[in-house]
């Protein structure tokens, strides 16, 4: 029996995907992202390769969060400093930098090492209904 070890996927290989995430939950939505991005869903798939697919998120800042998340949720950043830790809610951070959060979600589901840089140069975040990938020709991912 010999074990068979996939190769490389070319970046032409590579399928382009497009989600619509209105009305979405942030964290299903966000593992469907991450397992295209990573490859999970690929027959090819290999922890050590990054042979995922492009991610096209349309209406990154209208998804939907349950409970009282809008006003609970933190994210977290530090300024290097002693005592500087700066906490901003999920209503302010979707004022500010509206993918932010979407962006720290999928990232948050990736492996934590060489790849995942990899991985979200392919997540290509949009703010409203159009994009500027239609040369592409993605398929829309269903959820």
């Amino acid at each position: 029996m010999k074990t068979i070890t996939p190769t490389q996927v070319a970046a032409t290989d590579r399928k382009w995907f497009v989600v619509d995430a209105k009305g979405q939950t942030l964290g299903r939505l966000a593992t469907i992202i991450a397992t295209t991005l990573s490859g999970k869903n690929r027959v090819d798939f290999a922890t050590h390769m990054d042979n995922g697919d492009n991610v096209i998120v349309i209406n990154a800042d209208k998804f939907a969060v349950t409970g009282n998340k809008m006003k609970d949720k933190l994210y977290h950043k530090h300024t290097g400093y002693l005592g500087g830790l700066v906490s901003t809610p999920l209503e302010k951070l979707l004022v500010k930098k509206p993918t932010r959060a979407l962006e720290a979600a999928v990232s948050g589901m990736l492996p934590k090492n060489k790849l995942r840089a990899e991985m979200m140069k392919r997540l290509k975040l949009f703010s409203d209904s159009e994009h500027t990938f239609a040369a592409q020709k993605p398929e829309t991912l269903s959820l």
